[in-house]
C-alpha cells in the first residue's frame, strides 16, 4: 500500500527512489510495480495541468439530465459531448442527473458561451444545473484514506 501512496501521489517517481522511500531495493520496488500493472492496480500515468496558469480560471460541475433516454441518445450524447474540448470529465451517473461534466472556461462569459452554444446544442439535452467551483483542496482519490 506505501507504494499505492507514493505513486498517487507523485507518478513521476523512479523505482529507485520509491525502493528508498519504503525500504527494498530498486529491483524489488520495480517487480512491485509492474505486478501492480499486470494486475490492474496502476492504470496509465498522467501529468496534472495548472488550468489556472493556462488561462482557464474558472471550473464549473454540470449536472445533465437527458430529456430522452434510451441507448441511442446515450451514444448520441457521449459521442457529441467528448468531442467538446472544454470538457475535463463525462460521468454516467446514477440520480437526480444522468450526466456530470467537469468543463474549464477562461471566465464566466467564456462558460457561458460554452453552455449556450455547445451543451445545450447538444442531442437529448433537458435539464442542466452548474456548480461553479469556488476553490479545490486536495486531490481526491482511493488513497486518500489509506
Amino acid at each position: 500500500m506505501e507504494i499505492l501512496r507514493i505513486l498517487s501521489a507523485d507518478a513521476t517517481k523512479s523505482a529507485a527512489e520509491i525502493g528508498r522511500m519504503v525500504g527494498i531495493g530498486q529491483s524489488a520496488a520495480w517487480r512491485r510495480i509492474r505486478k501492480l500493472t499486470e494486475a490492474g492496480i496502476l492504470g496509465r500515468r498522467r501529468i496534472l495541468i495548472d488550468n489556472a496558469a493556462l488561462g482557464f480560471g474558472v471550473t464549473v460541475f454540470l449536472g445533465i439530465r437527458l430529456a430522452a433516454k434510451g441507448r441511442t441518445s446515450l451514444e448520441d450524447f457521449e459521442r457529441a459531448v467528448t468531442a467538446i474540448p472544454e470538457v475535463q470529465t463525462v460521468q454516467h451517473v446514477l440520480g437526480q442527473f444522468d450526466y456530470r461534466l467537469r468543463i474549464i472556461a477562461r471566465d464566466i462569459s467564456d462558460f457561458e458561451r460554452i453552455l449556450r452554444r455547445r451543451i445545450m446544442t447538444l442531442p437529448g439535452v433537458g435539464q442542466v444545473e452548474a456548480n461553479v467551483m469556488l476553490s479545490e483542496e486536495r486531490l481526491p482519490g482511493p488513497l486518500g484514506t489509506l
